[in-house]
């Protein structure tokens, strides 16, 4: 057991490996997993990537979900596919330090998995972690990392801190997404960081909100070309206001063609 552990804590954003520990159901049990259509929609990369749902499972291709996702959480975006998503508050425990992001996955694995441990709170996917001040163009590092674990409903626990723990309910959003498979880490996060400022830069209608995030939804026994990430960029309708729910669902539905096909300005219900 104590060999497990250290396995799992050096091979951090791949904190899912702890779902056993948890008692998570394995490959080939039911998470639960639901289409949401009316959170995403497709707005570039590649237009005919899909997920599927087997056995209450998210797969795409080789590729699966584990763990369950929060409640009310949207679908996961495919690899090439990029979507607008919008997410609502969820309740999480955060562990927020500077310096090197990749070795903060690392070091944010053992307050979080000893907070959720003494908590008996179940692990959910996925893995979130959150780059402030990473720059627009991917370069250099984040001025400050935050590594979250999810709890699956609001009613869990408490908000506030715990040790160096904090424990949070954060802000409903919306945001452009693009999945990837592949190693976790900055550099993956910088690639997709890079394909969504190319989309942001064709569709000045929609703006950056926050800091990019990343979504890591597998453990470390799955092989490098099957975990699947998302990174993602909190977005705002440039025809929104922040404080609009209503313009933001206005400004977010869809547009379609007569053919069909989406439009160029993309907006959703």
């Amino acid at each position: 057991m104590k060999r497990l552990l250290t396995t799992l804590a050096s091979s951090a954003p791949l904190l899912l490996g702890a779902c056993t520990l948890f008692g998570i159901p394995g490959d080939g049990e039911d998470m639960g997993a639901v289409r949401t259509p009316e959170l995403v929609t497709r707005v570039g990369g590649d237009r005919t990537a899909a997920i599927e749902i087997v056995n209450g499972q998210y797969r795409v291709g080789r590729s699966l979900i584990e763990a369950p996702l929060p409640e009310g959480y949207p679908e996961p975006t495919p690899p090439g596919g990029i979507d607008l998503k919008k997410y609502p508050s969820v309740r999480r425990a955060e562990f927020s330090r500077s310096g090197s992001a990749d070795r903060g996955m690392n070091n944010g694995f053992w307050p979080l998995f000893n907070h959720i441990k003494d908590r008996d709170i179940a692990m959910t996917s996925p893995v979130e972690m959150d780059y402030e001040g990473l720059a627009p163009d991917g370069g250099g590092q984040p001025e400050r990392w935050t590594m979250s674990f999810l709890y699956r409903t609001a009613d869990l626990g408490s908000a506030g801190s715990a040790g160096s723990v904090m424990v949070v309910d954060t802000d409903a959003m919306t945001v452009l997404s693009i999945g990837l498979t592949g190693t976790y880490g900055l550099a993956r996060v910088k690639e997709g960081m890079s394909q969504l400022e190319s989309w942001l830069a064709e569709h000045p209608e929609w703006t950056r909100a926050g800091s990019p995030r990343a979504f890591f939804y597998n453990g470390p026994y799955v092989p490098n070309a099957r975990k699947w990430s998302e990174i993602q960029i909190p977005v705002q309708s440039m025809d929104a206001s922040p404080s609009s729910d209503s313009a933001t669902r206005e400004a977010m539905s869809a547009e379609v063609t007569d053919s069909g096909a989406e439009a160029d300005v993309p907006r959703l219900d």
